[in-house]
């Protein structure tokens, strides 16, 4: 058992230090975080059988871990990443670094976003108000440095799965040109990301601001999981209703929940107006309707 603990310890030490810096979304503390940020996170190894799986909770410092792609391979979009977790806690690793590295491989910036956690135990946190902050502060920062991470800052799109797919859509629905008069350089940048991944969101389709001006979207959900199945559905209907003629959306539903992005070969359906995709691992058909449909590869 001490051998098996240490084993882990090593492994989990390890991965930390592949990761790259983190980056705060606010220098000098995060809004309604300021008699919290001295709290020191609390991190978790999840994992079995040697795989590393951080649980990261007590967040109050929110943060981006950027994935960048090399300059020769670079498309110069960036996909912001919200992890799983119910609000209570960020499952760090298949959900969110194992995701950005993917999309760095085939040339997106990935951003591993850290945000603070409304429905941990005793926090005072609120969904649409500090959680909603962080995704929209992301968006603001990925663009402010764009030019230093080698972004295209009109191809920058968020990315959330479960309670971040919540986050994701608020922050696709909510958003605002940026403050103009603020000296903060960050807040000067428009919120609203250029598209959105929802991967079986969480929260209420009446929570969403939903206009022609809400970006394009790319929503994945499995057929046996009944309660993202339906929000997928109900806000599939309310982005059409929303956006009018002439825009589309994209429901992809596959047969099984899997949880790694890469493992995930199942039977696949599109479900759109009258289009439809060939079987295969939904990593590799979300980068293909990026590609098709939103602004992903290099023009």
């Amino acid at each position: 058992m001490t051998v098996r603990f240490c084993v882990l310890l090593l492994a989990a030490a390890m991965l930390r230090a592949t990761d790259p810096a983190e980056v705060l979304l606010w220098d000098h503390g995060a809004p309604g975080s300021e008699a919290l940020s001295a709290k020191p996170e609390k991190v978790e190894d999840m994992g079995r059988n040697g795989v590393v799986e951080r649980r990261v909770s007590s967040v109050h410092r929110p943060s981006l871990t950027p994935y960048l792609p090399p300059p020769g391979k670079a498309t110069g979009a960036a996909v912001i990443i919200a992890p799983v977790g119910g609000h209570r806690f960020l499952s760090f690793d298949h959900e969110g670094h194992q995701v950005a590295r993917w999309f760095a491989s085939i040339g997106v910036a990935g951003f591993v976003l850290k945000y603070r956690l409304a429905r941990e135990e005793g926090s005072s946190y609120k969904v649409e108000e500090h959680v909603l902050a962080d995704g929209q502060r992301a968006v603001r920062l990925v663009r402010h440095r764009a030019a230093e991470w080698g972004i295209d800052p009109t191809r920058v799109g968020i990315m959330g799965f479960s309670a971040g797919g919540e986050l994701a859509a608020l922050v696709a629905t909510r958003f605002d040109a940026g403050n103009s008069t603020t000296a903060d350089p960050i807040d000067r940048q428009g919120s609203r990301p250029d598209f959105q991944v929802l991967v079986y969101p969480g929260g209420r389709v009446d929570s969403l601001n939903i206009t022609k001006d809400t970006p394009p979207a790319f929503l994945v959900c499995a057929f046996d999981d009944k309660g993202p199945v339906n929000a997928n559905l109900l806000i599939f209907q309310a982005l059409w209703k929303g956006w009018g003629a002439g825009r589309s959306a994209h429901l992809l539903a596959w047969r099984a929940w899997v949880r790694h992005p890469r493992a995930a070969a199942a039977h696949l359906r599109l479900a759109t107006a009258g289009a439809g995709l060939d079987d295969g691992s939904w990593p590799a058909q979300t980068a293909l309707k990026l590609r098709n449909n939103l602004p992903l590869e290099t023009p």
